[in-house]
């Protein structure tokens, strides 16, 4: 199981602009993000989980195009997003 419902609805209110705001740019990048904090674990066990790998290679180019619209959007809000998440870049 990657992520519950809990943990997303979390998500949604740290970083959606209101409560039922699960598709904002920041909100998709924070999902992401915990769901490729946890393949990373799982990978770290399963080597040689290779469709698992592709999955997570997938999350991440997805996760850096929205980053990559956030930061043409408003690079502030670009650097505060990365600062809460704990991202490089």
């Amino acid at each position: 199981m990657s992520i519950t419902k809990e943990r997303k609805a979390e998500l949604i209110s740290a970083f959606g602009k209101g409560a039922n705001d699960s598709g904002s740019a920041a909100v998709q990048v924070a999902i992401l993000t915990d769901r490729i904090i946890y393949l990373t674990e799982h990978l770290k066990t399963h080597k040689k989980d290779f469709a698992s790998r592709r999955g997570l290679l997938k999350m991440v180019g997805q996760r850096r195009h929205l980053l990559d619209y956030i930061r043409a959007g408003d690079e502030a809000a670009y650097k505060a997003l990365i600062e809460k998440l704990g991202l490089r870049r």
